[in-house]
């Protein structure tokens, strides 16, 4: 046995110990969330308060102001995030229960990252109207709703229409949370190879909810539509792809904006000379052939995005000439996952209680997000910050805030310095008591899962 097939086996077996680290602490601590009690309980008198009859006067205050929930009640810092378990991670269709670990660890993410509360709702229906009224029907008890793992292309109406009628702010991770993120890594990807941004040539392979968005959001902040190829399952997409004009209003609209060099055929003739390939395709590895990236431009930037396995391991590209490899693993260097995005954008949303969440906001966010790793000392393997850098959170909700003000979409007017002060204090408080749970034994030792 060669050293090399060593090495590959030792990666892989790195590859899968996520996995198997999973399956014996998820059972261990029988789910990651749970919830507990903010308020002082000094004696049991003051169950009168927080209960019968003192809570009547809170109640009568928002009957008369509904805004006052916001005030009175956890409606401010709180999200719902809601699946139908359609299209989990990579795993596809796999039911409300199966969803429910991701949903769970996103609620985590949302309160660890972004000191935001989170509740998973699974909901045990495809039907998109359905999904629609119920989401409308809960949005009282939540200062807003994040939507998840939706098949699509379901999810675009499903979302489009909630924007509208909800009063809340709506938004669905897998379009507009992992473009922001994609967007920043691939500014400081472009950098760092001395390209620029509306020369710069892109393939991106897939042409699902993620990629979409990633494109309408890389438009938005500089980068030429003529130069940017996308190619679904069938091919290219370009102007005689009509069986998508009347079946996928979005890709028709990719077909209409973009390709101006007017490619045909399939993924290795999109990849064909191109900067930076951005990949949210079907998990690999082998979706794209590690010799396709010998074809692209000098110094090309890989993001294979799919989870749980990327669309090819990274060392496989390194290994057929990519410069720089972003996966959304966070095993590897250059994760570029949407945990990275969405706790600090809804902390930004939900300080200054905007109405929506913009695609301007979200391009805040993403530069932001880049002049963090920008100041750090970027390079290689490290394009955008790493979730461990907990300061980079509160300078994107404040980037994030500030622009829904700019926008009026913002209910609350405040500082910079308020901004930043607010995410600061939610962003540490969450990471402090966590520390605490763990230190005084609320938090059980994970070590002792393995014994």
């Amino acid at each position: 046995m060669t050293e090399d097939k060593i090495t590959v086996e030792e990666r892989l077996e790195k590859a899968k110990q996520p996995g198997i680290d999973a399956m014996i602490l998820h059972k261990y601590y029988g789910g990651k969330i749970e919830v507990v009690p903010k308020a002082a309980v000094r004696d049991f008198s003051d169950f009168a308060i927080w209960y019968s009859p003192g809570v009547a006067e809170p109640c009568k205050a928002i009957n008369k102001n509904t805004d006052d929930a916001y005030v009175h009640t956890c409606k401010w810092n709180t999200v719902a995030v809601v699946s139908d378990g359609t299209r989990v991670l990579g795993l596809g269709d796999i039911g409300p229960e199966a969803a429910m670990p991701v949903m769970e660890g996103k609620a985590m993410l949302f309160k660890y990252l972004g000191g935001v509360d989170a509740v998973p709702i699974c909901l045990d229906t495809k039907d998109p109207d359905k999904i629609i009224e119920t989401v409308k029907l809960l949005a009282p008890s939540f200062g807003g709703i994040n939507l998840e793992d939706i098949s699509m292309p379901k999810c675009f109406d499903i979302l489009d229409t909630l924007r509208k009628e909800c009063k809340i702010p709506v938004w669905h991770d897998d379009q507009q949370g992992t473009a922001t993120v994609e967007v920043a890594g691939a500014i400081n990807a472009m950098k760092i190879v001395g390209k620029k941004m509306d020369e710069a040539h892109i393939c991106m392979v897939g042409a699902g909810a993620a990629n979409i968005a990633i494109a309408r959001l890389l438009l938005g902040t500089g980068f030429n539509p003529k130069n940017l190829c996308m190619v679904d399952s069938t091919g290219i997409l370009n102007l005689e792809r009509e069986e998508v004009k009347n079946t996928f209003r979005q890709k028709w609209e990719i077909c209409q904006k973009t390709n101006g060099a007017g490619k045909k055929g399939g993924l290795k003739e999109a990849m064909k000379g191109a900067d930076i390939v951005i990949a949210a395709s079907k998990p690999g590895p082998g979706t794209i052939p590690a010799e396709y990236v010998k074809l692209m431009a000098n110094d090309p930037v890989v993001f294979v995005t799919a989870n749980p396995v990327p669309e090819m391991w990274p060392w496989e590209a390194k290994e057929n000439g990519a410069k720089i490899v972003a996966t959304g693993r966070s095993d590897f260097p250059n994760q570029v996952n949407n945990s990275m995005g969405f706790p600090a954008i809804f902390r930004g949303t939900l300080d200054v209680r905007a109405k929506t969440i913009s695609d301007e906001m979200c391009i805040a966010a993403a530069k932001e997000l880049a002049k963090c790793a920008e100041e750090k000392g970027m390079h290689d393997e490290y394009i955008i910050p790493m979730m461990s850098e907990w300061e980079v959170f509160p300078r994107e909700a404040v980037a994030v805030a500030l622009k829904a003000q700019e926008q009026g979409l913002a209910r609350l007017k405040l500082s910079r310095q308020e901004i930043y002060d607010r995410a600061e204090f939610m962003i540490r408080r969450s990471r402090d008591l966590t520390a605490s749970m763990m230190k005084n034994g609320f938090i059980a030792d994970a070590d002792k899962a393995y014994k």
